[in-house]
């Protein structure tokens, strides 16, 4: 029987590197389309039942823009910004009564192909996984969160970059921010969430270390292209993205 599915996008956060105060991060524009424009039609091209969008800084030019573009996607507001795990916690009286799978997007990762999307759920169903990561190995893993293995290879947790140790920190396995989880499993682990952080932040990453204290299967699947999960926090990040997207349609 194929499971529900439906689709959160954190489009919340402020881009505090951006330059712009005024502006929400996820409406800086690639190619004439805010970024968030493209994790719509993501998370709309997979299936998805419901699309839920959590806003929070500059909340009103988001959700008039995803109201017009996307008139089926649902607004979920996250009042205060405390951190990814709490933006997830504020789709649960919304989602209540849901059992199904649940994707986790970034509203600043405009890159991220449906194929690759499609690919991960399949592995997360086939895996009979409770949370699923798409991850990258890349050569320089500064600024992402890690991905902690045990010896055997089952992924033990995420490690924010700001809280990881050296050894930790040497590690070239990046978290890209893009998840599939089992729904009631995803909400008892948020229960738990606590911001014992450098941030004072809840972090949806910390669900990982729940499931693994508690045996749960956690799968994690590389991506085949790394540029599909890079994030934007930077002018030069924004540039990068848009000649991405420009040498893509160039080569199609």
């Amino acid at each position: 029987m194929e499971r529900h599915l439906v689709t959160i996008i954190m489009a919340a956060g402020k881009g505090t590197r951006m330059n712009d105060p005024s502006k929400a991060k996820v409406m800086y524009e690639v190619l004439g389309k805010p970024m968030i424009h493209y994790v719509l039609d993501v998370a709309f091209a997979i299936g998805s039942e419901r699309v839920l969008t959590v806003v929070g800084y500059q909340r009103d030019t988001v959700i008039q823009y995803v109201r017009h573009s996307h008139p089926k996607a649902e607004i979920v507001t996250q009042a205060e910004q405390r951190g990814t795990g709490h933006a997830v916690m504020q789709t649960k009286p919304v989602l209540n009564g849901f059992s199904g799978d649940i994707v986790v997007l970034s509203g600043d990762v405009p890159l991220l192909r449906q194929e690759s999307l499609v690919r991960l759920i399949q592995y997360h169903r086939e895996m009979n996984a409770v949370g699923t990561i798409l991850t990258a190995h890349v050569v320089d893993p500064t600024g992402y969160g890690r991905i902690v293995r045990a010896p055997d290879g089952r992924v033990q947790k995420i490690v924010e970059q700001k809280d990881a140790t050296e050894e930790e920190r040497a590690i070239c396995e990046i978290n890209s921010g893009i998840y599939v989880f089992q729904s009631a499993p995803l909400f008892e682990a948020l229960e738990t969430l606590r911001p014992n952080n450098v941030q004072k932040e809840y972090y949806l990453t910390d669900v990982f270390g729940y499931f693994s204290d508690h045996r749960y299967q956690i799968a994690a699947l590389p991506t085949k292209d790394e540029f599909e999960i890079f994030g934007v926090n930077t002018p030069e990040q924004l540039d990068t993205v848009r000649n991405i997207v420009e040498s893509r349609l160039n080569s199609n």
